[in-house]
Parts: structure tokens; sequence; C-alpha cells
């Protein structure tokens, strides 16, 4: 089963904790109304046990289901991720699947930050997808509004089975997918039972009449999504009470609304301390959810009137049990609608309230103690992603990239100072290699900390081909720092001066191994299988170089040239290191295809 970790242990916990207190809340209000029933005997602490219980099961079903699905579509959703275009309809696409799956709007918007961070796509861009995770996160709702609740103990015993039978990783885990899906029916059902007394008590049933009010609707539905930061548990609670007929579909639309504007709390809250290109992500998810609100809660009764419309109606009851029978699904309609519709509208202006959005948060030129810090800190990692293996892979990979580019800029600009003897820029040189170490070690403590979680047998191959990787580039850092420069320094304290037929030589050797360098460090970050076998091949050619070079170093060792032993001694540790470099790159490459 899904290693349920203390992290994951403490968020759930703290959603079952809030959902008592709110169960606890409508206690109080309720309890003055029993005084005045006519001794209606409700066991109000046997139903706030059921509620709380009820809410535990469906909160850890649902995550128990979150983490299944992201480790049997965790392939598929970096292929869906890859695929990223300006296609701004193919980035609504890509958002609602990808939330859908990793079951969390605020993944996708920390994703699509690095992203945009990164340049890797535009806000605009950026926007579209944002627009889709908001339709992927009702896709919870539609699932819990079915009526399937008597088969939830079978889906449980089902998935118990695949669970704790199967030898087979991919089996085992659709085993905790559906013992998952099962366990949110069951926590439902729970619920639903523990307020199936509330029907005929009029007190609680005055109590969400009041829900019917857009505005206590609204605003009782924000904070508690705020607090649980999970609208997809709001809606569960929701459409129990719906369930058992106790809130019509014009409250449950209020209840939905609020539930979308107490969502943006998580983009709030993720935005806080990073890029200026995070906050404009998160004003967007802002904005969109309250003009969105603000445009449809004056129109919510002809919009209940469209969801009845298009929605199944059980005819054949009448009164509470229609109402119970009807609403949930309609709330779920209306959910997923409200989304649908916001994104087809907002969709054409994308580039307007990218605009507006940079507007509101303009860009600031940096301090010199800022530009230090983001040449330091990474730039693609991200903790909120350790839960989603394939997308924290996916980062790292990024980041390891990165790594490489900086790598390849010290190889780019030791040579010239070699030959000129230029001692304080290859002092420089050297000093960039700090750089280096420092992001190596966030790399590799990302990693470890990746490998802590629970790993499908691809992610775990993966993850020990990224920690080979970020080690070879810092090999070859270390190399540049040490060897390179160390040579460097010793020409220009030894006064061997390279004769410049020699130094051009050696310079299209530099030229073609700095080429093999930036082509497998561009294969890692992007995968590119294609053009790690171009660096793979490159071996022959290579090694010609190579041999051509060290002849013509032979050569001139007959020339009567001051130093002449000391500088051929020099040339050949310069030809081997650069070798060296080579072959190092020819490693990560071949991580990429073996």
């Amino acid at each position: 089963m899904t290693d349920f970790t203390a992290e994951r242990c403490q968020r759930v916990g703290m959603r079952v904790a809030f959902g008592m207190g709110l169960g606890i809340v409508l206690w109080m209000f309720a309890m003055p109304g029993v005084a005045a029933a006519d001794g209606s005997g409700l066991d109000w602490t046997a139903m706030l046990i059921q509620l709380a219980g009820g809410l535990a099961l469906f909160l850890f079903g649902m995550d128990q289901m979150g983490e299944a699905l992201k480790l049997v579509a965790g392939e598929k959703m970096r292929q869906i991720l890859g695929k990223l275009t300006t296609n701004r309809v193919m980035g609504l696409v890509t958002g609602a699947v990808v939330t859908s799956v990793i079951q969390s709007s605020s993944v996708t918007t920390v994703m699509l930050v690095g992203f945009v961070t990164a340049n890797l796509m535009s806000l605009s861009q950026a926007i579209g997808v944002i627009l889709g995770a908001d339709i992927g996160t009702t896709i919870t709702a539609q699932i819990v509004a079915f009526p399937i609740k008597k088969y939830a103990l079978a889906l449980v015993a089902a998935g118990f089975l695949m669970t704790f039978t199967s030898k087979k990783e991919d089996i085992r885990q659709y085993g905790v997918l559906i013992m998952g899906l099962g366990l949110i029916f069951f926590g439902m059902a729970v619920m639903s039972g523990a307020m199936k007394p509330l029907r005929s008590y009029q007190p609680f049933i005055d109590l969400m009449q009041n829900v019917s009010n857009p505005l206590i609707g609204i605003l009782v539905s924000t904070a508690f999504t705020a607090l649980v930061q999970s609208s997809s548990a709001t809606m569960g609670i929701v459409i129990v009470l719906a369930s058992q007929g106790l809130i019509s579909l014009e409250g449950g639309i209020a209840l939905a609304l609020g539930a979308n504007i107490g969502t943006c709390a998580t983009a709030g809250l993720a935005a806080i301390g990073k890029p200026r290109e995070a906050v404009r992500v998160a004003v967007a998810h802002v904005t969109f959810k309250i003009v969105g609100v603000l445009l449809i809660v004056w129109f919510i009764p002809p919009f209940a009137d469209l969801v009845r419309g298009i929605s199944p109606a059980a005819e054949h009851l009448s009164g509470m049990d229609r109402l119970a029978a009807d609403t949930p699904r309609q709330v779920a309609n209306a959910h997923t609608l409200f989304n649908v519709g916001i994104a087809f509208l907002f969709l054409p202006f994308a580039g307007v309230f990218a605009r507006f959005c940079e507007w509101v948060v303009p860009d600031r030129p940096l301090t010199e103690a800022e530009e230090i810090d983001a040449r330091y800190e990474p730039k693609y990692l991200d903790d909120v992603l350790l839960d989603t293996p394939a997308l924290a892979l996916e980062r790292a990979q990024l980041e390891i990239g990165r790594l490489g580019d900086r790598v390849g800029v010290m190889y780019e600009e030791f040579l010239e100072p070699t030959l000129a003897h230029d001692t304080a820029r290859l002092e420089e040189v050297a000093e960039m290699d700090v750089d280096v170490d420092v992001l190596h070690a966030r790399i590799v403590e990302y990693l470890a900390q990746i490998s802590a979680g629970e790993l499908s047998h691809n992610e775990s191959d993966a993850l020990l081909r990224l920690i080979q990787a970020a080690n070879q580039i810092e090999h070859m850092g270390d190399l540049i720092e040490v060897n390179l420069v160390g040579l460097g320094q010793k020409l220009a304290e030894d006064g061997v001066t390279v004769s410049p037929a020699t130094a051009d030589i050696i310079r299209d050797y530099h030229r073609k191994v700095g080429d093999a360098l930036r082509r497998s460090t561009e294969a890692m970050r992007e995968a590119d299988r294609k053009l790690a076998r171009q660096v793979r091949r490159m071996k022959p050619e290579m090694a010609e170089l190579a041999t051509s070079t060290v002849r013509h170093a032979l050569d001139r060792l007959v020339v009567d040239e001051p130093n002449r032993m000391q500088a051929y001694t020099r040339e050949m540790e310069l030809i081997e290191n650069l070798t060296r470099i080579y072959r190092h790159s020819r490693r990560l490459a071949g991580l990429v295809a073996p």
C-alpha cells in the first residue's frame, strides 16, 4: 500500500480536525433548539462521532486515491506536460487532465510558476492551464455524486485483495486506487447516516435554509475551504447534505461558489515569498474565481434552472425524497458548469489578463544581494511537488540542466585566460564552482526527499539516473576548477607560452568538446534520446581529433623554442583534461540514451 508518511498524516489529520470543528460549530448552533424541540431525542454525541469518522474516512480515501493516481499515471503526466504548446485550448485540456489526476490545483499552480519563472512558457499560456486546472478539480465532485454508496465496501474489499495478493506493482497501485474510492463512498455513507435524523429536526432545517442566502453560503464555504485547503472536501460535504435533502440546489450552488473562492487561499499562500512570476500566477487564479463568482451570483436562480434542465431527475419521487435524489448530481453539475463557463469566457482574453497581472505585480530590478541569491538558489525545485514524484523528478531534471549550463559557462570561460596567462580571470572561473557545488547539493538533497516517498519502479530508475547525472556534471565542474584552471595558473607561473598554431588546434578541440557538453546537457534537460545518441556517436571523431592534436604537439617538440619540453607537457595535460570532459559528457548522454 502507499506509504502514509507523517507529513501526509498531518495534512489529512488537519483536515479531519477542521471538519470536526465545523461539526462542533453546527452542533452548538443546533443545541439551543433541542430544548425548544418536542423531545426529539437526537443523540448529538453519536451523530458528531459518526460525522467526524465519516469525514476522516472520506479524506483518507481521497488521499489514498490521489496518491495511487499519481503513481499509476506518473509517466503519462510527464508526457502530457511535455506537450504544452502555445495553443491555449491545448493548455486548457492539459490543465484539466493533470489536475484531475493529481487532485490538486495548487500543485498544478506551483508547476506553472516554475515554467513561467524559467521562461518555458508565458503567463498568457499559463492562464489557459490555470483555467483547465479549475475544471480538473470538479472531477471529484462528479465522482462522489454517483449514488453507489451501497457498493462502497465491495470496492474496499476488491481493492484490498488487489493490493495485498498481487505481486505486480501496477496491480497493487490500482488496488489502492479502488480501495481509496471505496473509502470515499463509505465515508460519505457514514456522514449521510449521521445526518439522516436531521431531516426531521426543524432547527437544523432552518439553519440550512439560511445557507440558501448566497452571501451566507459563499462566506461559510469560503472560510471552510480556506481552512481545509481542499475544495474537493468541501464539495463532498455539500453533496452529503444534498443527499439527505437538507439543502436546495440554490444553497448548494452558493456553497460551491464559496469553495471556488476558498481554494484560492492555497495559491495565495504558495506565492508568499516566491518570485514575482509566482505572485502573478496566484493573482490570475484569484481573479478568475472572484470575477466568475461576481458574474454568476446575481443569477443563481436562472443558473439553477439551467442545471436542473441538463441533470437527470427522479420524477417518480416527491418532496424531500426527490430533493435528496436529484440535488447531489445537480450540485456537482453546477460546480463543473461554473468552472467550464468561466474557462471559455476568459480563455479568449488570456493575453489581456496576463497584462493585467503584470500591471498588478510589476517587475522591479533586483538588488545585488538578490542577484547573488538567485544565482545560488534552485530555480525549479519546490517542496510542494514532493507528494507528486513524477512532477518533482521533472523539475529536478530541469534543475540539473541549469547546473549543466553553469558548468558550461565555466568551460567556455577558462581557455582564453589560460592561453593569455590571465590569472585574475582564471580565479573568477574557479569561483564559479562554488555556485555549482551549492546547486549540486540542493539538487541531491531534493532527490533524497523524493526518494523518501512512494515511487514506482520507473520513477526509482529515473531518480537514480538523475543523481548520477548531477554527479557527472559536478565532477566536470571540479575538473575545470582544479585541473584546467590550475593548469592555466601553472602556465602563467612558469612563463610557458602556447604557440599560435597549437593554440588554434587546441581551440578547435575545445570547441568540439564544448559542443558535446552542451548537447548532453540539453539531452538531459529535455530527455532527448536523439540528441544524446549524437553525443555518443561523436566518440570516433573525438578520438581522431585528439590523436591529431597530440601528433601536432609531438611535431612541435623538436622546434627550437624556450621551455619546449615544459610547454609540451602542459599541452598534453590540457588535451587529456579536455578529453576527460568529453568522457563525462558522453556518460551524461548515456544516462539519457544507454
